[in-house]
């Protein structure tokens, strides 16, 4: 049997440190890698495909909708909603309301839109998307390139990153910004001066990133316990993962962040900001609180009672296995080969 062509649109990599650019790179080689004897993956390709999944909602994408998808039919992954870049991006208010009904038109010309949390379909529904026409299929990390190392490598690792290998560490990996919580990061680290806190993620957007003034200024000159990695290439961020004590991530938003998966991968103990959006994806596999004060307590708790640490080794271990390769696989393919049926009933 002939097999059915899916071309991947994207310019997710065009920006370092973007979960976006991650989501992308993972979803790709899973599809080309697991249902190759199914589907002809190609990616930014000038063709009509049997599927064009889009990945980033790029204008020249909208006005070449039509010819690209003239024999088939079109797929959106949606990372983001106007909630979501509310709060990450400064934008002027006459370009935001221009942004985000773009935005909305892109998303409501796709025959079929995906989200990465179900929380986002009512969402959606809201903005007068029909939830028939959306899909939740979560996000996922490959344990071969994510997954724990020995402890002499993570002292190397430690030792190349200028970090005390007997330190505890917490660490918030994601771009710097207000929505990411950087701000209660940076408060924990004023609270907790015997712990060494991490951040690695940078300004992606440059100066358009939320709190870009007063957080460059922290960077430039960061206090005794902190430290400011910078992007850093994903190839190398098992290794940094590895070197972090937990994972803090204390956003005020999220979808589904894949540095949380990336975490699990590493069996790091989470700790994150108690959110709705996370109730239907992370169930008990992470630790939750709602104020610095509480997040204190928790990374206090987490540094010295050992047994509460192994518990969060083992919830983030749960999590990881939850979100195995073979299930979400499973998820894809049943996914494209429905929208396929529908187009052609026939087949």
């Amino acid at each position: 049997m002939e097999k059915k062509t899916i071309n991947m649109v994207s310019q997710a990599t065009s920006v370092k440190g973007q979960g976006v650019g991650s989501a992308y790179m993972e979803q790709v080689k899973l599809v080309r890698e697991g249902l190759g004897d199914k589907f002809e993956v190609y990616e930014n390709a000038h063709m009509a495909a049997d599927i064009t999944h889009y990945h980033t909602i790029n204008p020249q994408y909208l006005m070449q909708k039509k010819w690209r998808t003239r024999k088939g039919t079109s797929v959106c992954y949606v990372h983001f909603v106007p909630e979501t870049v509310e709060q990450s991006l400064k934008i002027p208010k006459s370009a935001r309301k221009i942004f985000y009904s773009y935005m909305l038109k892109f998303y409501k010309s796709m025959d079929h839109l995906v989200v990465v949390n179900p929380y986002f379909i009512d969402v959606l529904e809201k903005y007068g998307i029909s939830r028939e026409k959306v899909t939740y299929i979560p996000n996922f990390v490959d344990t071969e390139q994510f997954h724990p190392i020995s402890a002499e490598k993570k002292a190397k690792v430690r030792k190349k990153l200028g970090i005390d290998e007997n330190a505890f560490v917490v660490m918030c990996a994601g771009q710097l910004q207000v929505r990411k919580g950087a701000f209660d990061f940076l408060k924990c680290a004023e609270l907790m001066p015997d712990v060494q806190f991490v951040w690695a993620g940078g300004f992606s957007f440059g100066r358009m990133s939320d709190g870009y003034s007063e957080l460059a200024k922290v960077v430039k000159n960061p206090p005794s316990n902190v430290k400011f990695l910078g992007i850093i290439e994903r190839e190398d961020m098992n290794k940094v993962y590895n070197a972090a004590d937990v994972m803090a991530l204390l956003s005020y938003d999220e979808l589904f962040p894949m540095t949380i998966l990336e975490a699990m991968c590493v069996h790091t103990p989470i700790l994150l900001r108690d959110l709705p959006i996370y109730n239907n994806i992370l169930f008990d596999f992470y630790y939750r609180e709602t104020s610095v004060e509480g997040f204190v307590k928790e990374l206090t708790r987490l540094r010295d009672d050992s047994e509460y640490y192994a518990a969060g080794v083992e919830n983030s271990a749960r999590g990881n296995a939850f979100y195995e390769k073979k299930h979400v696989l499973e998820m894809w393919d049943e996914f494209y080969t429905s929208i396929l049926k529908e187009e052609n009933p026939l087949d």
